[in-house]
């Protein structure tokens, strides 16, 4: 089955839904994420955008730009510490 990311590209793959009680659950079987949702619509958005975070199609960090536009000076905000806490080692 042939499915469109959120970018525009296409990718041959197979998707499972189904519901449990109130939840629609959405899984892609070739990267084996699983994503859930109050509909079937927002499930399967939930599962096109938790896909493309895996494939590492998103999750680059914000410009400056970026930050500014939301309200965030970026010479205030640092990450700290440069070693991730023990729980994320």
């Amino acid at each position: 089955m042939a499915s469109s990311t959120s970018d525009g590209g296409v990718y041959d793959d197979e998707i499972r839904l189904w519901r449990e009680e109130d939840v629609w659950i959405a899984t892609d079987v070739t990267t084996g994420v699983t994503t859930q949702g109050s509909s079937r619509t927002a499930a399967l958005e939930n599962l096109d955008e938790a896909v493309a975070l895996h494939t590492g199609e998103r999750g680059t960090e914000p410009s400056a730009e970026e930050l500014r536009e939301l309200g965030i000076d970026p010479a205030a905000n640092t990450t700290g510490d440069t070693e991730p806490p023990d729980i994320l080692k």
